[in-house]
């Protein structure tokens, strides 16, 4: 605290140690009373649900066990020794890696390009078209698999253009080899708003001084895209890349809702199996799979931080 002279000459005042403690003390108990809330939240529905689940991965839990607790005995790793040696668990780890290699890839590809056209191609109208692309983000998604299912029945809207192309349409949903991509595609269609609106977000802080400097100096549109935008844009990548790989090593929705995981367990993820597990009523055996998928999400993206953030 300053105050000044009457010659104008500042003159320092410090105030007594115990007021300063105080105030720095009472800033603390105003803060922690804002966090108090949040705090609460989490530990009730994160942190306790969190350690029991943990708990419980390393017992033989199941639904019968519920009536006589007692009955359980702890197993510590078997639960996770299990999973590695469960074929049927081995390949919804497989089917995982394959929502994430290819969706995330096509999911960024789509929303990047939407979002560049809506940025410097699309002028008039450019807040519908934001609209449209962003509406199956917040559409409901069984509305939105009903739709699908509809649409990939044998005899659905694809099969009849697919038939006006005087070819014959396949059953999508039923081909353990054509329900995959038909489940990634609605997992794409649902995701590339998020993508488009974080890229349209990047692009737009983009400075454009730079961008007419280089097009002075005679660049063009693709070596100032390759060369300006994308090294600014790194940030924004890394973001949305670890956004939709955390979304994807957890997909859920798309391929229970479309095909329940079948046929034949082709498009069951580890979410789904966690889930299947959980009806069975094998809750130790679920505990551990949700902890396994915690473990993916964990070292997929630190190994995407580690790969992108120098870049960035």
């Amino acid at each position: 605290m300053t105050a000044t002279t009457t010659s104008g000459k500042p003159l320092s005042v410090r105030l007594p140690r115990r007021s300063r403690r105080s105030g720095a003390r009472r800033r603390s108990v105003i803060a922690w009373l804002f966090l108090l809330p949040f705090l609460a939240v989490f530990v009730v529905y994160t942190a306790i649900p969190t350690i029991a689940a943990l708990g419980f991965s390393l017992t033989d839990l199941r639904g019968t066990d519920l009536r006589n607790p007692f009955a359980v005995d702890f197993i510590g790793l078997d639960n996770y020794a299990w999973l590695l040696s469960d074929s049927r668990f081995v390949r919804a780890l497989g089917n995982t890696a394959i929502f994430v290699l290819v969706g995330v890839p096509l999911t960024m590809l789509l929303g990047f390009v939407l979002a560049l056209a809506l940025n410097e191609g699309i002028r008039r109208m450019r807040g519908v078209f934001r609209t449209i692309f962003y509406a199956p983000v917040v559409a409901n998604v069984v509305a939105v698999a009903l739709i699908w299912q509809y649409a990939f029945n044998t005899n659905g809207t694809v099969n009849e253009v697919v038939a006006n192309l005087g070819l014959a349409g396949p059953n999508w949903l039923g081909d353990p080899n054509l329900a995959m991509p038909v489940v990634i595609l609605l997992g794409v269609w649902r995701n590339f708003g998020t993508a488009m609106v974080l890229f349209l977000a990047g692009l737009q802080a983009v400075p454009q001084d730079v961008h007419e400097a280089a097009a002075l100096d005679g660049a063009g549109w693709w070596r100032r895209l390759w060369h300006i935008t994308m090294p600014l844009l790194m940030p924004t990548i890394l973001l949305v890349s670890v956004l939709l790989t955390v979304f994807y090593l957890q997909v859920f929705d798309e391929p229970y809702l479309l095909t329940d995981g079948g046929p034949l367990g082709s498009t069951e993820s580890v979410a789904l199996y966690t889930y299947h597990q959980f009806g069975f009523g094998q809750f130790g055996l679920s505990s551990a799979a949700s902890f396994a998928i915690l473990v993916m999400v964990t070292v997929v993206s630190i190994i995407q931080l580690r790969l992108l953030r120098p870049r960035a």
